[in-house]
């Protein structure tokens, strides 16, 4: 509902975006407050994301209002202020004056008070005098001396000691890509001959990658079927009840074709330990369609 509440308000702001630039119009301080009403009830990524793509609207909108108000105000004119200010201090452009005490002016002369009276006006628009204050300090100070850092020695000791990497370790991470990739095949290998002996009956993907007995399992089956999809060689669409199935991509040799041929796109699937039981329990699955790997040793996998 406060997506469709989003998008209405958008689909309005744009529909009616004369009325939002009209100076006399207040269409667009009543879409900024409904919006406020809304974002109160935002709890999702998605619903944020119409939330962001009203305020841009709006803040574009609201720099074009801005940009058409018609201001008043002129630029400062200097001279036009100075001979306001002498008319303000009592110029006298009329009569010469020979003392020496006045300060003469091209066109006129100042009379004796008039710095004073220019004074007393404006006492009342300062509360106190600015103090007076260098810009720069009267001495140059000297940079504070840096302190000396003093190492540890149990730092430096362990620093120079050489960490071992366990030997089973050592064996099992080159090998841990090439055991995914054999998993991985292992699966299409699975899905492909499914389709082959039934291919008009469609696999669930839950009934694909949920293990029953374990949970770990499961998740790692969903990852190794993301290569699966991700590369072309099958894909994931939804059946007439809106649950999810999987089935190989009819070029499944060429998977980069029919990755490029087909528009993508990506899911999110949220599975904790809950809703792993709910699964197993809704679909009654009682053993899994992909079997957990063994070894017959340690440098050997063998796919069941």
């Amino acid at each position: 509902m406060i997506r469709n509440q989003y998008r209405e308000l958008i689909y309005i702001m744009q529909q009616n975006r004369e009325d939002m630039l009209s100076s006399r119009s207040d269409r667009l301080t009543e879409a900024l407050e409904e919006a406020n009403k809304l974002f109160s009830g935002v709890s999702r990524a998605r619903e944020a994301a119409l939330d962001a793509q009203f305020l841009v609207l709006a803040s574009n909108l609201g720099k074009e209002k801005a940009n058409e108000l018609h201001s008043e105000m002129t630029a400062f004119d200097s001279l036009a202020f100075a001979e306001d200010l002498l008319t303000f201090m009592g110029i006298n452009r009329i009569e010469e004056e020979d003392d020496d005490d006045s300060e003469g002016i091209p066109g006129g002369y100042l009379p004796s008070n008039a710095w004073h009276k220019l004074g007393e006006e404006t006492e009342k628009y300062f509360r106190r005098a600015p103090s007076f204050h260098y810009m720069l300090g009267t001495f140059k100070s000297d940079p504070p001396i840096p302190k000396q850092r003093i190492e540890r020695q149990k730092k430096a000791a362990r620093g120079e000691e050489k960490r071992a990497m366990p030997a089973q370790l050592k064996k099992m991470e080159p090998s841990h890509q090439e055991a995914t990739e054999k998993i991985v095949e292992r699966i299409l290998g699975l899905l492909q001959t499914h389709f082959k002996n039934d291919p008009d009956t469609p696999i669930s993907f839950f009934d694909l990658v949920i293990d029953p007995n374990s949970f770990a399992r499961t998740v790692e089956n969903i990852f190794h079927v993301s290569f699966i999809i991700r590369d072309g060689f099958a894909r994931l669409k939804l059946d007439d009840d809106k649950l999810p199935i999987i089935e190989p991509s009819k070029d499944s040799e060429g998977g980069e074709n029919d990755r490029s041929a087909r528009a993508r796109s990506q899911v999110v699937m949220a599975l904790n330990h809950q809703k792993w039981k709910e699964i197993v329990e809704t679909y009654e699955i009682t053993e899994p369609m992909i079997g957990p790997p063994y070894y017959r040793n340690e440098d050997e996998m063998e796919i069941p």
